[in-house]
């Protein structure tokens, strides 16, 4: 019976694993040149997200929080790919 217990268990365990894998998704490594947006502050101030060409010239509205251009240009990106 224990045996029995500890096969579940071992079972449960690799699909709650598997589960996690599969909502990670595919990860990169964080290396030089694997960034996704450059920040400017200085001459000029400038964001430039790397995927999709889009950018910005108000990095303190950027750095307070306003995503929405970057999150419209992405889905726009990923849904022409």
């Amino acid at each position: 019976m224990k045996m029995l217990k500890s096969k579940l268990l071992e079972l449960k365990e690799k699909e709650q694993k598997d589960r996690i894998e599969d909502l990670k998704g595919v990860q990169k490594d964080i290396a030089w040149g694997s960034q996704i947006r450059s920040y400017v502050f200085c001459p000029y101030t400038l964001v430039k997200d790397h995927r999709t060409n889009y950018e910005v010239g108000n990095v303190e509205a950027v750095m307070d929080g306003d995503l929405n251009g970057f999150m419209e240009s992405y889905l726009k990106f990923i849904r022409t790919k």
